[in-house]
């Protein structure tokens, strides 16, 4: 077995894996903010830091793999106006905040699944560590390092520049720093433009609200991250993963933090996954080209030529190292559809092949010879920071061997029976148990979106018909078996599950 060496963000060289306590690791994630649907571009953390949960498993480790919900607190330093999303949706939507985070988390629960991730160790909510929270906030301002205005408090960046290296995660320097940070509401109370807040004053229309040494208010971003991270996983843990986004403001922001509480960077590794790009242009709410996870499961978006299951969106991210940018297109997800179809298909062959009876020298010993060299690399390609993409290469390189065998253009023992062993071990092994991969059948789920399709059409049918009574009749009883629909002001129709 390969050593694991993993290309640390922090210090941006690729280094042996060693935990800090030996067969145990600590391993943090930032989860989603639930003020609304989850998309395409969340599903690629998520199922990269599945696979590497999946693999330190493999490995023997014994892995506490936290990851946490963000029901609160979740307002933009950079770029965006000071808000927060989760009160800001509520009233769009006209639901109670936490009934608005209850509905996004089971909706975000019900995509993790699909994409087959494992559940996390522990998955801590924002709202339930407020305590945490101040207790970690006062004792950075006893540590000089943060002050208060007018009920909110801010982290002082730049004392902590003058004694840390603040940027190092990121690449970012203060000058730079000093140079881009926008002119956002509440700027004007701050020391330095640079600096983040901890806690933010609740305005009098502000639906979520704590109590606090400063006044009524709540947790800034930033800070709920350190205080979970700090509580389930100690002062010092294993690794911290998230997307590349995350890297500044929000990850360099955790490092200040618990940096001044607890002395040290709080993790030995960072790992970040790259972006997803769509058509080679960055996935944004201004370049309107979002793809909810439902929209990619049903296909009911202007940019998707049919709906796409689960097992087939994970393939598709599994095929490019974690951080390599990954281009989405139609063209893509149709190709990993067939590929993943190929490889199951040989699985299935593989798994039906009779082990029994085989000679323990191979026909062929060159052909044995390669078998096993591919199947070894499986873990050398593992064990060089997760790469994913080489694993399944030499697994595709295989699949011709497999079916040969099926057809008889190769004979059953041109391989040894210990070949023929390893060959199906390490198939199961990397397909479903590390790679999370499932034949792409059509599933339960799949004939329910079909079934939800049709009556969606059959809906769009008789509102053309101004045959109002039936397209009624089909909303209400699809909500009463906890299926909404959405009518877009694009003439398309979007569901979800209560």
């Amino acid at each position: 077995m390969s050593e694991l060496k993993v290309l640390n963000s922090y210090t941006r060289q690729k280094e042996v894996f060693t935990p800090i306590t030996p067969g145990h690791v600590g391993l943090y994630v930032c989860g989603p903010t639930v003020s609304g649907e989850s998309h395409l571009g969340h599903a690629r953390p998520y199922v990269t830091f599945d696979v590497i949960y999946r693999y330190l498993m493999h490995l023997g480790y014994k892995v506490r793999y936290v990851r946490n919900i963000t029901d609160a607190g979740h307002f933009e330093e950079e770029g965006r106006e000071a808000e927060d999303k989760i009160a800001k949706k509520a009233t769009l939507e006209k639901l109670e905040p936490m009934e608005l985070v209850t509905k996004y988390t089971n909706l975000f629960h019900w995509g993790m699944k699909q994409l087959n991730n494992l559940d996390p160790s522990i998955e801590p909510t924002a709202t339930g560590h407020i305590v945490e929270q101040i207790e970690m906030i006062k004792k950075i301002m006893e540590e000089g390092y943060a002050y208060e205005m007018n009920g909110s408090v801010y982290f002082d960046v730049k004392k902590y520049a003058e004694h840390y290296p603040y940027g190092k995660l990121s690449g970012r320097v203060m000058e730079d720093l000093l140079e881009t940070t926008r002119d956002l509401e509440g700027q004007d109370e701050k020391r330095n433009k640079q600096d983040f807040a901890l806690w933010k004053a609740a305005p009098p229309e502000h639906l979520m609200r704590w109590i606090s040494p400063w006044g009524e208010g709540f947790p800034g971003w930033h800070i709920e991250c350190s205080a979970m991270s700090t509580k389930y996983l100690g002062t010092e843990f294993d690794i911290h993963g998230g997307g590349m986004d995350l890297q500044f403001p929000h990850h360099e922001s955790e490092i200040a933090q618990s940096t001044i509480c607890n002395k040290h960077v709080p993790a030995r590794y960072w790992l970040h996954n790259n972006m997803i790009t769509i058509n080679g242009r960055k996935m944004g709410k201004s370049y309107n080209n979002v793809i909810k996870l439902t929209e990619m499961f049903s296909g009911d978006h202007p940019l998707l030529e049919k709906g796409y299951s689960g097992q087939t969106i994970r393939f598709f991210i599994l095929q490019t190292h974690y951080r390599s940018t990954l281009d989405f297109s139609n063209e893509a997800l149709q190709a990993a559809e067939k590929g993943l179809k190929r490889l199951w298909e040989a699985y299935e062959v593989l798994q039906k092949l009779e082990v029994t009876g085989l000679k323990s020298t191979a026909g062929d010993a060159e052909l044995d010879a390669k078998v096993k060299s591919l199947l070894l690399e499986l873990d050398e390609f593992m064990s060089d920071d997760f790469n994913t993409a080489k694993v399944l290469a030499n697994m595709f390189e295989l699949v011709p061997v497999i079916n040969s065998i099926k057809d008889k253009h190769i004979a059953p023992d041109a391989l040894s029976v210990d070949t023929m062993q390893l060959l199906q071990s390490d198939f199961k092994l990397y397909l479903e148990d590390i790679l999370g991969l499932k034949g792409d059948e059509e599933s339960e789920d799949g004939k329910l979106d079909g079934v939800i399709g049709l009556l969606i059409e059959i809906r769009k049918e008789a509102k053309a018909r101004k045959d109002y009574a039936t397209s009624d009749k089909i909303r209400q009883q699809l909500t009463q078996l906890g299926i909404l629909l959405k009518d877009e002001k694009d003439g398309g129709v979007s569901y979800s599950f209560a």
